[in-house]
């Protein structure tokens, strides 16, 4: 019997993490997922609050088989998928697939493929982060129930081929929405009232002030006779300060606050 038994994605990192760990582990890989949403009725019961459907694919099912008969001639079976919501959606499948007891499986994770980095992950093991597995689920049951469903339309309506998801088509609605409103906008001409103080310092010294009224005259007459009424009006600066500013640009869009 094996003594510990540990799970990766990827075939090319199993050889060389094996080599770091030594005799006592063997590492295999489960090629990525080994799971996915059933095909027939969506894979989704829509009437039993959007519970996902899972079939194992017809070609991960060697693999599988083989993972199976590894993890029952293993003593200890520690999961290294990678650290992200589908690295850590694998690692449950793995766990439910594999008959593991989900409050006990070891969860490693390492970010470079180095004995330290390794040894490290092994001395800290962690259990399977359900919020990020649930979230994956999310995003899974979100592209088949609108890929599944609108791609289909697209088809029959603009295109065959074509496919739809639930970021392009949302992203797609935000620029048609954007065009309409260009093609919508209708022009319109505005007069700036802009002033120039020069200032005399206490030192003697002259500096030039430019300020702009906050208001906007469509009208020139309604600007000519702003003017005119602040052409012997009396204004006064009571300080002048400078100071360094920064503009940052907006935030870009993660999926969530796009849609």
């Amino acid at each position: 019997m094996i003594e510990n038994l540990v799970i990766v994605e990827s075939p090319a990192k199993a050889k060389t993490i094996e080599k770091f760990l030594g005799k006592d582990f063997r590492v295999v890989s489960s090629f990525g997922h080994i799971r996915d949403l059933s095909k027939k009725n969506l894979g989704i019961d829509i009437e039993n609050d959007f519970t996902p459907v899972y079939e194992i694919p017809k070609e991960k099912s060697k693999v599988v088989s083989e993972l199976r008969k590894a993890a029952t001639g293993s003593k200890n079976v520690w999961i290294a998928s990678d650290e992200d919501r589908e690295g850590e959606a694998i690692a449950w499948h793995l766990v439910n697939v594999l008959n593991l007891d989900l409050s006990a499986t070891k969860r490693i994770v390492f970010h470079e493929i180095t004995k330290e980095a390794i040894s490290e992950a092994i001395e800290n093991p962690r259990l399977v982060d359900m919020n990020l597995v649930n979230s994956q689920q999310a995003r899974r049951i979100l592209d088949r129930l609108v890929g599944f469903e609108i791609s289909p339309v697209l088809w029959k309506k603009v295109q065959p081929a074509l496919s739809a998801g639930r970021v392009q088509s949302v992203a797609v609605r935000l620029i048609v929405e954007r065009e309409r409103e260009i093609i919508a906008f209708e022009t319109e001409s505005s007069f700036r009232i802009t002033a120039i103080f020069n200032i005399s310092g206490s030192a003697g010294e002259n500096a030039i002030l430019k300020a702009e009224a906050t208001k906007r005259f469509t009208d020139e007459k309604d600007a000519m006779k702003f003017l005119e009424l602040c052409k012997d009006a009396e204004f006064s600066v009571g300080s002048i300060s400078i100071k360094p500013g920064t503009r940052s640009p907006a935030p870009p869009f993660t999926t969530s606050t796009l849609q």
